[in-house]
Parts: structure tokens; C-alpha cells; sequence
């Protein structure tokens, strides 16, 4: 027998209930299937767990939950003194509530405290509420963006931030001794788990409101028609509640897409980075004249906009696009309240535009790059407090985040600023639009690209090795044309001096780049491209077309 039918054969004979026994051996009729649920253990990484939910040692289920969870209490009670307590959320995702009960049992019986959200609440009000509580860790249950066959197990430590290193590598390594589900504890403690409800939204409303820079702006525009769409996530309340909160009034929700179904019925995706995603929100604002268009992902820490343009079309921004732009807003902003200082800074990741360091550097503002993930952009902050001020960050991929108070990206925050920008802009007399072909006058026009090659199963994983190890031997020579000048290898952090990360990165003279990575989430790899200048559009295709 090969090693997935052993493993098989062992979740048949084993104490595992019936109804996981059955669709194993529905499975056996698919050796394909079969082998892809057990080929190996569903990694434990440095952010957590993240899989399609099914029976499986390479599945989301609740024996790979639980045995996550035992491994992380273990750690826990290894490390932290004192009396110890996490907590935990989930999104609108299927399993995920049952996922987060199973977790809360299973920290329970280990005699942990647990602060558990009794409804589906969102990434940052997760990280908010672990610092709310002074709780020594924080779980997640969600797979963010990815399909609806997904779901995930994210862990934070004390400082609401999601795991780094030396911390996420101990956890991974004490996750991987449980190598049974006869090892977890499942029959949790009922009087060590809390509930936790609405006031830990009204505190985070609280103090999102006091980011906030233009209440006289806001006070004018009022009246500003909005689109919100959740994308069916757990955004569904609170950012209209937050956008309630700082007076704006005229918010119109997608009505198709407020249920919180984790079968995402309405989108092929609920990915705000994908066009398709906010098509019905676009709809809408066309039917009623609103001019902005805001999506949220499933676990409401990633958000898409479009705006309309000069010819009174809905167009799309990009996540460069709109964290430049914040950047710029909120820097202006603070420049004029007399708030900068030289302690202040923003951070963005390698990925990432340089149109928001160009922005920075203008206002005498550092910005810090750092790796892929928003986790690294908290760590500068963990780094830095109380020392230093931390105004905004934001990364390519939808994400960005203000203030201190959370430390992940923040969607509803992320809503307000961007409310609250069109506002300021409406009084200038600019569209957001407007705003941002005025930034670009200023700073000289970006444009970027991204193109993601899916490779799934054994031989995919396989083939994105083996084409990062090609890049790596044979690095290109040309950037659609124009010589590559500089490399940079972040698997060497000697040269870096950012942590060992499995990505590269190709610049030609004129700084134009292309940077290759392995999704750390998905069975893909990614291709980032940037090009700068009044041809940069079609230097993107050019780049493509090379590269992917």
C-alpha cells in the first residue's frame, strides 16, 4: 500500500466518526481524490492553516482544527506564566462557527480562558479584541479571499499581530508533535469560555473615530452616495455602522449580497482584487448616480473600490492605487493639522507600489518595505511603539490599516478613510478619481500588473519549485527588452536584512520591476509587475506576455 492509503486505512480503523469514515470510503472510489486527502499533513505554517474542508489529513476538518489547537495550547502553557486566555472569531465561511467551537473546546479543557465572539465578526475586530482583553493569543477561522471550498485557522499573538518569527516557527514546530487526534483534548470546559459581544464593536468604533481627520469635510458630504457591498462576509454590520458613525447617511448596501453564506452564491469569487466581484455593486451605483463603490472580502480585512471617472464611467482601483492614494490624503491631512513629526512613518511591503515611499520621502516621512504579509507591517509597529508613530500601512493586495489600534489590515477602517478622503477631495472640487490623476502629475505615473499561475495538487507544487529554482539559476537577462540591472534574492537575508523569504526580484535601470513568488495560501505563483512612466501601461503587457 502507498503511504496516503495507509493513512486512509488508519482514519478508517481509528476512533473517528462515522460520517468522516463514509466519505473516505467514497473516496477509495477516486484513488486521485484519495491520494490528494492524505498525500501529506495539512501544514501547520507560520500564519496558521489554510486548506480545502473535506476528510483528510491534508484537509480543513475538525480533527486538523483540533490537533492545530492542542498543539497551540501546548505552546501556550510551555511559555506564557500566569493565568492564560485567547480570543477567537470566525467569518460567514461553512464550518467556520464549528471550527471555532471545536477550538474553544479544545483551548478549554486545557484550562485556558477563552473570550469567544458569539456572532461572525471580522479579522480586525479580532485583533482588536485580543489587545481589548490582554489576552496571550488570538485564532481566526477563516480563509480570507480564497474560494468557497476553502477555510483557515489564523493565529495572533498578544499584540493582536499575526505570528513572526522566533514565536510562528515554536508554534509550528509544537503543532507537529501532535501527530494523532488521540493526543487533543476535545471535551471542552463550559465555565472558561466567555462570550464576547457588541461592546467590543462600540470600543473599536470609538477608537476608529478618533483617526479620523476631516469632520468638516465630512460634515458637507454628507449626503454622498455610497455602495457597500460584504461580498456575503462578516462586513455586513459593521462597516455601514461605521460609516453611520461619521455621519454619512446616504449608504446603499447590495441587497443580493448582504447574506452571510459562505456558498458565496453571487460572485464566482469573493475576492475583492477580482473585477468580477464588485460588478453588482458597479450596477447599482450606476442605477442610483453614487460615485464610489466599496467591497469587503469574506473576513472584512480587504477592500476593493471603484470610483467613476471623467466620463462618468465606474472604473476599478487597484490596491496601489488606493493605498497610495490614502497615504497622500492622510499625510496632506496631517501636514496641515501640524501633526507630522520626524518620528512618524509609514510602511509598505516589497510588493507593493513605491509611489507611497516617493509620497513619504516628499513629506519627510520614512517608509519601511518590508516582506509580503501584513503580520511583517506589524511587527515594525510592535518594534517602534512607544518610540515612534505609526500612521498608515498598506499593501498591493487590498490591504491597509491606520493607527495602532489593530494590527492586521483593516477593512472598516479602511471604508472610513476612503469615505472620508472623497469628502476632503469634494471639497477641492475633485472626484477621487481626479485626486488620484493629480497625484500622479505629482509624483509621475505608476502602473502595475499581476498575474497569478495556478499549478494545484503533488505535481503543481512540484512544477512552482521547480520553475523558482530555474528563475534562481537562470535569472532573465531582459525586462521585455531593457537589461536587468539588479537582482535581489530574499532568501538571503544577509544582503536583504529582511527575514529568508522564497521570493525574487528583477529591476531594470529605469526601476521598473518584476517580482516572482509561491503563493504561501494557495496552490499558485505570483507575478508582480511595476513600470513607471507615460508608456507604463503597456510595458505591463509587455512584461506579461514575458513573463506569464
Amino acid at each position: 500500500m502507498k503511504e496516503f492509503e495507509i493513512k486512509a486505512k488508519q482514519w478508517l480503523e481509528g476512533d473517528f466518526d462515522e460520517a468522516t469514515k463514509a466519505e473516505i470510503r467514497e473516496l477509495q472510489k477516486n484513488p486521485a481524490a484519495l491520494e490528494d486527502a492524505f498525500y501529506r499533513n495539512l501544514e501547520f505554517g507560520t500564519g496558521g492553516l489554510r486548506g480545502t474542508m473535506g476528510v483528510g489529513t491534508n484537509r480543513m476538518n475538525k480533527y486538523t482544527v483540533g490537533m492545530a489547537t492542542q498543539g497551540l495550547a501546548n505552546y501556550m502553557k510551555s511559555k506564557v506564566e500566569g493565568p492564560l486566555s485567547v480570543c477567537i472569531s470566525y467569518d460567514s465561511r461553512n464550518n467556520s462557527h464549528d471550527f471555532a467551537k471545536i477550538a474553544a473546546d479544545v483551548f478549554s479543557a486545557n484550562g485556558i480562558k477563552v473570550y469567544l465572539f458569539t456572532e461572525i465578526h471580522p479579522v480586525p475586530l479580532m485583533s482588536y479584541s485580543v489587545r481589548y482583553k490582554k489576552a496571550n493569543c488570538g485564532v481566526m477561522i477563516t480563509a480570507s479571499h480564497n474560494p468557497k471550498e476553502y477555510n483557515g485557522y489564523k493565529v495572533f499573538w498578544n499584540d493582536g499581530a499575526q505570528i513572526t518569527a522566533p514565536v510562528d516557527k515554536e508554534i509550528v514546530a509544537e503543532v507537529g508533535k501532535i501527530s494523532d487526534p488521540s493526543q487533543v483534548k476535545f471535551k471542552g470546559n463550559p465555565d472558561l469560555v466567555e462570550p464576547m459581544g457588541r461592546e467590543i464593536d462600540e470600543a473599536y468604533k470609538k477608537d476608529i473615530y478618533t483617526l479620523m481627520l476631516s469632520p468638516e469635510s465630512r460634515k458637507r458630504h454628507a449626503d454622498m452616495k455610497i455602495v457597500y457591498t460584504p461580498l456575503h462576509g462578516c462586513g455586513v454590520r459593521i462597516v455601514p455602522e461605521c460609516l453611520d458613525m461619521l455621519g454619512f447617511k446616504n449608504v446603499h448596501s447590495v441587497k443580493e449580497q448582504q447574506p452571510s453564506d459562505g456558498n458565496f452564491p453571487t460572485v464566482a469569487s469573493p475576492n475583492p482584487e477580482e473585477p468580477a466581484a464588485l460588478r453588482m455593486g458597479m450596477e447599482l451605483a450606476d442605477s442610483i448616480g453614487a460615485d464610489i463603490v466599496m467591497g469587503t472580502d469574506p473576513d472584512a480585512d480587504r477592500m476593493g473600490i471603484a470610483v467613476r471617472n471623467d466620463e462618468g464611467k465606474m472604473v476599478l482601483f487597484n490596491g496601489n492605487q488606493t493605498a497610495s492614494m490614502l497615504t497622500y490624503y492622510i499625510l496632506t491631512r496631517w501636514k496641515e493639522l501640524g501633526k507630522l513629526s520626524p518620528k512618524a512613518y509609514v510602511v509598505k511591503t516589497i510588493v507593493t507600489t513605491p509611489l507611497i515611499a516617493d509620497i513619504a520621502k516628499s513629506f519627510g516621512i520614512e517608509c519601511f518595505d518590508v516582506l509580503t504579509g501584513f503580520k511583517y507591517i506589524a511587527e515594525v509597529v510592535k518594534r517602534n511603539e512607544g518610540k515612534r508613530v505609526f500612521i498608515c500601512g498598506g499593501e498591493e493586495s487590498f490591504g491597509f490599516n491606520v493607527g495602532e489600534f489593530v494590527r492586521d489590515k483593516d477593512a472598516p477602517i479602511y471604508c472610513c478613510m476612503v469615505a472620508e478622503c472623497a469628502a476632503w477631495a469634494a471639497d477641492q472640487g475633485l472626484s477621487l478619481y481626479q485626486l488620484m490623476q493629480r497625484i500622479y502629475s505629482e509624483y509621475g505615473y505608476r502602473k502595475e500588473g499581476l498575474v497569478s499561475v495556478v499549478r494545484k495538487g503533488v505535481s503543481g507544487a512540484q512544477e512552482i519549485a521547480d520553475m523558482m529554482s530555474r528563475f534562481r539559476s537562470e535569472p532573465p537577462k531582459d525586462l521585455a527588452g531593457k537589461p536587468v540591472v539588479r537582482v535581489i534574492d530574499y532568501n538571503e537575508p544577509e544582503k536583504t536584512g529582511l527575514p529568508k523569504s522564497n521570493v525574487l526580484q528583477f529591476f531594470d535601470a529605469e526601476g521598473e520591476v518584476v517580482t516572482v513568488r509561491p503563493s504561501g495560501t494557495e496552490p499558485k505563483i505570483k507575478f508582480y509587475f511595476g513600470a513607471k512612466g507615460a508608456d507604463a501601461d503597456a510595458r505591463i503587457e509587455s512584461l506579461k506576455e514575458q513573463f506569464a
